[in-house]
């Protein structure tokens, strides 16, 4: 609202030009965020507690996760005023893309929310019925994808797929194109959920692939800085990057009290919701196999439980007893009951989240 109604003033108010600055507003957008979290999440964390919103641990888990049982869920609520505020406050939210964001932050926060919901509430170990939470995805999946595909903004390029280390190589998918929106955001959204098993892994993992984005977005509505590194322009994007450092400030921020021993967990209600925002962004971006690289803990993490799974299903048909190949899936339980201690755990695997996020960035300039 602040841009809204102050930058139109500039002609009478010299120095509110700063506000046609995406830099400026990106940096208002995540100083804000950082603010709401640390002035709002102690009370969050305080009243988790008095109406007992908090983690159940499963028992057959790793058992140094038993200590952690009673520890505060749905930290996913404080990122979400984290990063709504700021965009209403800072981001051009007449712009399509934020709108987009909005909805789906919204609708998979809803899912998220309902899924917690029925964990501490009603007692469901396993919450929403995977189907059920499947389907909301879709829903919005193919909603983003229809919309993306018969309102482009760029109809050009509407189907097109971009691939990494490729300048100007554009895979028109066609109508098929909405589908692979479904997948992307799904597989997203349930990726970054799965990652969340231990204190600050997802965040710090989030905030790094957030970082990514948000410089891809800034360059992406930038038409000198898209021209010398042979990306797409698209003008309007560079609003993506406000509502991205409005994320990378509310992380940074639930970071703070997430980490080892972490006061409170993001829960579903966080973890699902990032995890399709980030996919949605990827689409918006026109980044979507570039999603892959950056987001590579991710992708490892759901593999491992696709592998995990498989396998005991095939071994269990084939020899009447199922067999495992990891310890423990998603792979991070591996490496803990391997002896690993759990921050050595998180703390290699956000290396590794720098190192996919470098590696990404490095695709630009390799064309």
């Amino acid at each position: 609202m602040i841009y809204l109604f102050l930058y139109p003033l500039k002609k009478y108010v010299s120095w509110l030009n700063i506000l046609g600055y995406i830099s400026f507003r990106s940096t208002a957008a995540a100083l804000t965020a950082l603010v709401i979290v640390f002035v709002f999440a102690p009370y969050l964390i305080k009243k988790l507690h008095q109406h007992k919103i908090v983690e159940n641990i499963r028992q057959n888990g790793p058992k140094t996760h038993l200590q952690k049982s009673g520890t505060p869920t749905m930290g996913g609520l404080i990122i979400h005023c984290a990063v709504i505020i700021p965009v209403f406050l800072w981001a051009d939210i007449k712009n399509h893309y934020i709108q987009i964001l909005l909805i789906t932050l919204i609708w998979t926060g809803i899912i998220g929310f309902i899924d917690d919901y029925l964990k501490v509430y009603k007692h469901y170990k396993k919450g929403l019925i995977a189907r059920y939470k499947l389907t909301g995805q879709i829903i919005l999946g193919l909603a983003i994808g229809l919309y993306l595909y018969f309102f482009p903004e760029f109809p050009e390029i509407k189907s097109a797929l971009t691939i990494p280390f490729f300048k100007d190589v554009l895979i028109p998918l066609g109508i098929f194109y909405i589908f692979f929106v479904v997948l992307v955001i799904t597989g997203s959204s349930n990726a970054v959920n799965l990652t969340d098993g231990l204190d600050g892994l997802a965040t710090g993992l989030l905030s790094i692939t957030t970082l990514v984005f948000a410089a891809i977005s800034y360059i992406t509505g930038r038409v000198d800085f898209s021209k010398y590194l042979h990306i797409i322009y698209m003008p309007g994007a560079g609003e993506i990057t406000i509502f991205l450092s409005a994320m990378l400030g509310g992380f940074i921020g639930f970071l703070w009290y997430n980490a080892k021993p972490a006061q409170i967990f993001m829960g579903d209600t966080g973890s699902l919701t990032y995890g399709a925002v980030i996919g949605t962004i990827a689409i918006l971006l026109k980044q979507e196999l570039l999603l892959l690289l950056v987001g590579g803990v991710f992708v490892i993490e759901a593999i491992s439980v696709i592998i995990q799974v498989s396998y005991y299903k095939y071994t269990a048909k084939k020899y009447g007893v199922g067999r495992r190949v990891f310890k423990m899936a998603p792979l991070h339980h591996h490496f803990e009951l391997k002896g690993w201690d759990e921050n050595k755990v998180v703390i290699r695997f956000w290396i590794l989240g720098i190192i996919f996020a470098l590696l990404s960035l490095v695709t630009f300039k390799i064309r």
